[in-house]
């Protein structure tokens, strides 16, 4: 029952992408756990890239069956033009399948997300104001919306009524309009209507695949600094990025995952508010960014960016219980005179090196660097782990001794073969 999980080591956006679809070459399924269209994986094959939010990245394999799992909420709009943009592109869309337990993101939520975001002023999270905390909010008091509902005219209406009673007043709290019942009402069905070919139990089908030995891949959205116990709350997203989300949000049994790879960006960025220790507001932090391309794929924003920081990478390898790593972008790392890694913070008079979970300590903590010799050459066409200069070896090296857990793959650029596979005891070796 070979089942593996992709998951994001840091604050999302680490290239989980680019690695479900380079493993999906092997496996029959690939399930989206979480999350909504809040995500943003990008996926470059040859002159042509696709930027997925909701779609399962092993999605542009004709062999793979994508599947978007009961975790996940999504906005059935967005799903329509992601599987029309997709088609359009000669990927063909009809085995995709949708869980029908996952939750609608109506457009209430996405209205009470950006009035609720707006309201708190400085305190705002930094969503991106897609629906996603309402939609899972309803979900946990028991009053969503499930992609199942769209095929039940009936049981439709008695729950869009219910729910508009509650939503439109809290948007008049809010200063905003009501939501007309017949005119969402009229949407919603139609929604379901053209997404019924795909609207399933995808937990049996997931299931089934692992007793018939077949290789399944469940791809997380977000990262584990975001998860919603793991992270550094209240700046979090609202579900579970992390592995044991997979369990719930993918339909699968703990002893069904065989393994668990976590993607690894060889530099620190965030989205949004909250702490970011080791964030660069100088001439290396503008590098990260503009060589780097760190705007968000979903809402276009510039992303904040750091040194890597191996606190948090420890406290996300056993969260996750990580097997092996894939370290992406250590390419963007090119030209710089030096790199560094910070190992521990000060905060006060205390030194620390465990990850705290208070974001009001992360706040206040100073990082405390080791320091590594850049290099100049351009890694991107790199293939092998002999052909990266010696200096990036030893950087490589260092993370797999911090983490603890091998890499497996080391990215050098946005393209599938822009890949070096990892074997044996060479990084050990490159030391």
């Amino acid at each position: 029952m070979p089942a593996s999980v992709i998951c994001g080591l840091q604050w999302g956006d680490e290239g989980k992408g680019k690695v479900t679809d380079l493993l999906a070459a092997d496996v029959s399924l690939v399930v989206r756990y979480q999350g909504g269209d809040n995500a943003g994986h990008t996926v470059v094959i040859g002159d042509e890239t696709f930027k997925l939010h909701l779609v399962p990245s092993g999605a542009l394999h004709e062999h793979i069956r994508p599947i978007i799992g009961p975790g996940v909420v999504v906005n059935p709009r967005t799903l329509l033009d992601e599987i029309q943009m997709l088609e359009s592109r000669g990927i063909e869309m009809s085995k995709l399948r949708v869980s029908s337990s996952a939750h609608v993101i109506m457009p209430y939520h996405v209205a009470l997300d950006g009035a609720r975001e707006a309201a708190a002023g400085d305190g705002m999270i930094g969503t991106t104001k897609r629906g996603i905390g309402p939609a899972y909010g309803d979900r946990a008091w028991r009053t969503g919306i499930r992609m199942g509902d769209l095929l039940d005219p009936d049981l439709l209406r008695s729950r869009l009524i219910a729910a508009l009673t509650e939503k439109n007043a809290v948007l008049a709290l809010y200063g905003l309009p009501a939501f007309e019942f017949e005119s969402l009402f009229s949407d919603a069905l139609s929604w379901g209507q053209r997404l019924a070919p795909f609207i399933t139990d995808t937990t049996a089908i997931v299931q089934a695949a692992l007793a018939r030995d077949e290789l399944v891949l469940l791809e997380g959205a977000q990262g584990t600094l975001l998860d919603l116990d793991h992270g550094t709350y209240p700046y979090v997203t609202s579900s579970n990025p992390v592995a044991g989300g997979a369990c719930t949000g993918g339909g699968v049994g703990p002893r069904q995952i065989t393994e668990v790879i976590g993607v690894l960006k060889a530099y620190s960025t965030r989205v949004g508010a909250g702490p970011l220790p080791t964030e660069l507001n100088d001439e290396v932090g503008a590098h990260l960014v503009e060589t780097g391309r760190e705007y968000g794929t979903t809402t276009g924003r510039r992303r904040r960016c750091g040194w890597l920081d191996f606190v948090p990478l420890r406290h996300a390898v056993q969260v996750n219980s990580v097997s092996s790593i894939v370290l992406n972008k250590i390419d963007i790392l090119s030209g710089l005179p030096e790199v560094k890694v910070c190992v521990g913070y000060r905060v006060g008079n205390e030194l620390i090196d465990e990850w705290p979970m208070s974001a009001a300590v992360l706040e206040r903590a100073a990082p405390v660097y080791d320091t590594f010799e850049g290099w100049t050459q351009d890694l991107r066409g790199c293939r092998s782990i002999e052909e990266l200069p010696a200096a990036a070896r030893r950087y490589v090296a260092a993370i797999e001794q911090r983490a603890g857990v091998p890499i497996s793959h080391i990215s050098v650029g946005p393209e599938r073969t822009q890949t070096i596979a990892v074997r044996g005891d060479s990084l050990v070796a490159a030391r």
